[in-house]
């Protein structure tokens, strides 16, 4: 009898289910390759956040750390130090954080959210984490005051009510300051919600509370009343303490300020509408726009600073937002570019009983954070260290290079210092707290932005830090300035005509090459020297295939260069409009290249524009992928009619060919003559992504670059037929005819391979990825390097078909015979700009030969492998022999957005996220799935857009229209993370307290102490109503947080501390011990004098 085994059983089972089976198609024997990669080399986390926060909200500043926090609408926090320190964390519940408050010098934050929760978190880790909660059920939280050195929070709520929170052990205190008592029969209404809290700088013990109607009440917390009672007619919006706490100042929404004495309860000493027009007859000035926050802060010597938001004229229409700094008699109105969410003043100390010398101002915009030189006369600004620059144009792609030439950096960085703009505060940045992290990866990377105004940025991102390098501004090639009949003919692409869609770049040679969406190719090199370009040199090509045209050529035979393609000495010629235009000619670029002298500073050089032009009265097809070779010389484009293959060194078209052509008779597909176009838009234009409901940094620029050089649009590409509302979602103006005879290119990959079937030589190769999963084989024949290469022509031909798959093409790779992956060849890169000597240019222009491995000499037949991913699967190709050896179907469901074929530091691995979330990553060649998980619901097209994988295990996307999030999926760097990171927490002395003085400390009238634990403690306030709010305790208190700074060195510098403060005490306890003892002198001394007076006299002579 057969034995029964329940383990093959159920392995049988989980093959079944599994709904991604890798299948091996070839024989076993001949290809066992040993790969070296496991499960256990992956894993999935983020890293780090860059950009600017996206939507911000609230803002704080920790004086003596020097730490800026930033809250945002979602509930995001971002925590910036020094330049290359900062982190991001993230609110469960998403929602708007209100309000901010540092535990000074404590390494605590406080933030307040929409949703009436309170939190503390811990800073004294790399990655900050929440140690209470506080959930608030019966009132709405408005405002909160933390004082300097206080345990006790005070929370404003919307009835007007103030409850007390203990930071340490997150429990409400039973002393409540109801709002009826502290307005009692002062105002017949309620006063509305509580605006401002904060103690007066000069007596802890007395507590100025703002309500938005406009009442401020001096509440003395001993006695639980209110001293005094301040009225005036306009809503409050802030309040704000002159340090002798004497006076305070209240901004209006009527735009005026109003400055009170604490003694004189009826009206103001003083009101000031800094922006209103004073009549002459000494009537109330015209109200103006509400100021919105006020700040009055003193110095030593000279007048305080009054500084405020808001409060210009209702009739300054078009007036950009101000920010008002008031000194003395003078007032600078400083402009801000977007609206101001809110400011800070940073002064020299934490204490608000001493003077404050101010020396800059953190103005948080919606899209920017500008930092304010106070000391310096025209108030400049600081140079911004941060990477926030990242959305100054909307971001329309992406690429990131991991592990790039050492040189490469240096070069750009210097050409970049040189972009810099003048006129910064010459000061340090003065946000500086933190250290940076010490991890051991040190491999250079550069993240690479296209932008919808024609920009490319270039940015290191090494060390979990970005620092922008370069920026390119594409746009200069052409004229701006169009005629109405060129505008008339651009409509497609007229609201970001300049918008960058695909880059292609060759880290080595430093060639760059990138596609716009008005359908043009701009070709670039490296140079360190200053050029003019007397005549921008131009191509045009007509790309435009009919099945039924008799000018096509024959099928499998190449193209000749069209009339439209030969190289143009100057800009373009003048057309007639697209109504005009004749069914035989008519070319017209959708944008003019410009005809006059270009200057071009060192860095990257335009080298050659080829442009798409009209046809026939209709539009060039964007372009849906795009490569480049710098050993060959060669640029290709495809679109949904064709490739043209561009040979940049002799600036000419050598390969102009519709996609069926390629398959020659041997086309597997039955195909329709396509019917005229009847409208002149191109389909998946860059002004119809998000079907015009989301704002202009959240519109995707262009769904052809969703898939950057890999995949094409899905708007424009017709053969796109998917079941699921992705791909439903992005509508076509193509006809059903139309979708059966367009076949659109979708990658390319230049190697030096077998071209075909059981070569035995390896010859340069072009394969050609389509939307219909077809890749396709041209064979190059390059001239001999030197002076022939400028000469002979570049022959390509198509080979025939390599191997059919599910989808459409997104990647393709080579392998030789070990599994170790083959880079395409490349040129080192050279000086455009030197004429050297004919040989020793040509010794540096020399290509790059690729090397074959040992083992492929000695078994030519099977001696490389090529790796394929389409939109659903994978397969691996056996080369001469081009067999199948391996398939993976990756997804069946959804479809992949972004794939690459990444080196890491075990191995070659494929990389693929899908339009599901998941992340997936699988073996090479033997495609074994090796990693899978739910990472990130497609939410919007940017993610698809711009997710990014690069070697050793980095990938990044675009999370918001102004963030990249990086991650990785490397075990090693999820390791290493930890030490990678920099520290936000470093001990720090507190500042001295302000010295009150020998007269004060003896007689009084210098800052009073209050006994807060005594009083809000639940021994005299009694216990709080447990149904107000309830706590979520976290993983300990405000103790426990203090001792997770560990390290001898931690524990070191807080013993130091500890004595510091020690010592401080008992340096204040000497002082008063010395005042006591001159006391006492004195009074000994006095009453000796009296009885010397009085020792010799009689009773009744006193």
């Amino acid at each position: 009898m057969k034995k029964f085994n329940i383990r093959k059983v159920l392995d049988g089972l989980k093959e079944v289910s599994s709904s991604t089976p890798s299948v091996q198609v070839g024989p076993q024997e001949n290809h066992l390759i040993q790969e070296t990669l496991q499960s256990d080399h992956f894993q999935l986390c983020k890293t780090v956040r860059h950009g600017f926060p996206y939507q911000p909200s609230s803002m704080a500043f920790d004086p003596v750390q020097k730490i800026l926090a930033i809250g945002t609408q979602s509930g995001a926090l971002r925590l910036f130090g020094r330049p290359g320190v900062e982190c991001y964390c993230q609110h469960e519940s998403g929602a708007a954080v209100i309000q901010l408050q540092f535990l000074i010098n404590e390494g605590a934050l406080v933030s307040a959210l929409a949703d009436d929760s309170v939190h503390l978190w811990n800073l004294r880790q790399k990655r900050p984490a929440i140690l209470h909660s506080l959930k608030f059920s019966k009132e709405r939280i408005t405002f909160c005051h933390l004082p300097f050195q206080s345990k006790w929070l005070y929370i404003g709520t919307e009835r007007g009510n103030i409850h007390l929170v203990n930071v340490e052990s997150f429990m409400l205190s039973g002393y409540v300051i109801m709002w009826n008592k502290a307005i009692e029969l002062s105002t017949k209404a309620h006063p509305g919600p509580v605006v401002h809290i904060s103690d007066n700088p000069m007596d802890e013990g007395k507590l100025i509370i703002g309500f938005e109607s406009g009442i401020v009440v001096m509440w003395d917390l001993k006695s639980k009343k209110a001293d005094s009672r301040y009225t005036y007619d306009e809503a409050i919006h802030s309040v704000a303490w002159h340090h002798e706490g004497k006076q305070f100042i209240c901004s209006h929404s009527d735009g005026t300020l109003t400055i009170w004495n604490i003694r004189g309860q009826g009206k103001p000493i003083q009101t000031i509408t800094p922006h209103g027009k004073q009549p002459k007859d000494g009537k109330k000035p015209e109200p103006c726009k509400p100021i919105l926050k006020v700040e009055y802060k003193t110095t030593r010597i000279g007048e305080p600073f009054m500084i405020l938001s808001g409060g210009l004229s209702y009739d300054t229409v078009g007036r950009r937002p101000c920010l008002t700094v008031m000194h003395g008699k003078s007032t600078a109105v400083l402009e801000m570019d977007y609206p101001i969410v809110d400011f800070l003043t940073l002064c020299e100390t934490p204490y608000a009983n001493d003077f404050q010398e101010p020396y800059a101002v953190v103005v948080l915009l919606e899209k920017d954070l500008v930092v304010i030189d106070l000391a310096q006369n025209g108030y400049p600004i600081f140079e911004n260290p941060y990477p926030l620059t990242i959305h100054e144009s909307p971001v329309t792609c992406c690429e990131y290079f991991a592990d790039c030439p050492v040189d490469l950096i240096p070069a750009l960085y210097s050409v970049g210092s040189r972009q810099k703009r003048q006129g910064y505060s010459k000061k340090e940045w003065p946000i500086s707290g933190g250290n940076w992290g010490q991890g051991t990866q040190s491999y250079p990377e550069i993240i690479i932005t296209g932008h919808a105004d024609g920009t490319v940025k270039f940015w290191d991102a090494s060390a979990m830090m970005l620092q922008v390098l370069y920026k390119l501004k594409t746009a200069k090639v052409f004229d701006r300035n169009r005629s109405k009949e060129d505008k008339g003919s651009t409509e497609t692409s007229d609201e970001d005509p300049f918008a960058i869609q695909i880059m292609a770049w060759c880290p080595e040679s430093r060639m760059l090459c990138v596609a716009g969406v008005s359908a043009n190719i701009i070709i670039y090199r490296f140079s360190k020297l200053e050029v003019t370009t007397e005549v921008v040199q131009l191509l045009e090509v007509r790309m435009q295939y009919e099945l039924n045209d008799i000018e096509s050529p024959d099928g499998g035979e190449p193209a000749l260069p069209t009339p439209g393609a030969s190289p143009q000495t100057s800009g373009p010629p003048s057309h007639p409009s697209t109504s005009s235009n004749n069914s035989d000619g008519g070319n017209m670029p959708c944008l003019k290249v410009r005809s006059t002298p270009l200057k071009q500073s060192a860095g990257y050089q335009v080298d050659l524009v080829v442009q798409l032009v009209w046809v026939s009265g209709e539009p060039p097809q964007q372009i849906t992928s795009l490569a480049l070779n710098s050993s060959y010389g060669l640029v290709v484009f495809g679109n949904s009619n064709g490739l043209a293959v561009v040979d940049y060194v002799q600036k000419t078209v050598v390969l102009n060919l519709g996609t069926v052509e390629l398959y020659g008779s041997n086309d597997p597909y039955q195909r329709q003559p396509r019917s005229p176009r009847k409208t002149r838009q191109p389909s998946g234009g860059l002004c119809d992504i998000n079907e015009g409901s989301a704002t202009s940094e959240d519109r995707c620029k262009s769904p052809t670059s969703v898939f950057l050089s890999v995949c094409p649009p899905r708007g424009a590409n017709p053969l796109d037929h998917r079941d699921n509302s992705f791909s439903r979602s992005r509508s076509s103006s193509v006809t059903s005819i139309d979708k059966e005879a367009r076949e659109a290119i979708s990658s390319f990959h230049f190697s030096d391979t077998f071209a075909r079937k059981g070569d035995s030589t390896l010859t340069p190769c072009l394969y050609v990825g389509t939307t219909l999963g077809t890749v396709l084989a041209l064979a190059l024949t390059l001239p001999p390097a030197g002076e022939q290469r400028q000469l002979q022509p570049v022959i390509l031909s198509p080979t025939g078909m390599l191997v059919r798959l599910k989808g459409s093409i997104m990647r393709m790779a080579l392998l030789d015979s070990t599994g170790s992956m083959l880079p395409p060849a490349f040129e080192p890169w050279f000086e455009p700009n030197v004429t050297a000597d004919g040989e020793e240019r040509e010794k540096v222009r020399k290509r790059r030969p690729v090397s074959v491995s040992p083992s492929t000499s000695q078994d030519l037949n099977e001696s490389q492998y090529a790796v394929v991913c389409s939109e659903k699967q994978a397969k691996v190709i056996s080369l001469p022999s081009q067999t199948c050896i391996y398939k993976h179907s990756i997804t069946e469901a959804s479809f992949i957005l972004r794939a690459d074929v990444v080196q890491m530091s075990q191995g070659v691995s494929l990389a693929c996220f899908c339009a599901n979330g998941h992340i997936m990553t699988l073996s090479v060649p033997g495609l074994r799935p090796l990693m899978d998980v739910n990472y990130l619901p497609l939410t919007d097209m940017r993610i698809a857009r711009t997710f990014c994988f690069t070697n050793l295990g980095q990938a990044m996307y675009l999370c918001s229209p102004t963030e990249v999030q990086r991650i990785t999926y490397s075990q090693d760097t999820c390791e290493n993370l930890q030490e990678m990171l920099g520290e936000l927490f470093t001990p720090v002395e507190t500042p001295e307290a302000p010295n009150r003085g020998f007269f004060k400390g003896l007689f009084g009238g210098g800052a009073q102490s209050l006994d807060r634990e005594e009083l809000f403690g639940e021994i005299s306030s009694g216990k709080a109503n447990r149904s107000l709010a309830q706590h979520i305790p976290g993983p300990g208190g405000l103790e426990g947080m203090k001792g997770a700074a560990s390290g001898v060195v931690g524990d070191l510098a807080r013993a130091r501390i500890a004595l510091d403060e020690r010592g401080q005490k008992l340096g204040e306890l000497d002082e008063r011990t010395a005042a006591m003892m001159t006391s006492a002198d004195c009074f000994s001394k006095h009453a000796h004098e009296m009885m010397l007076k009085c020792k010799d006299k009689k009773w009744y002579q006193l």
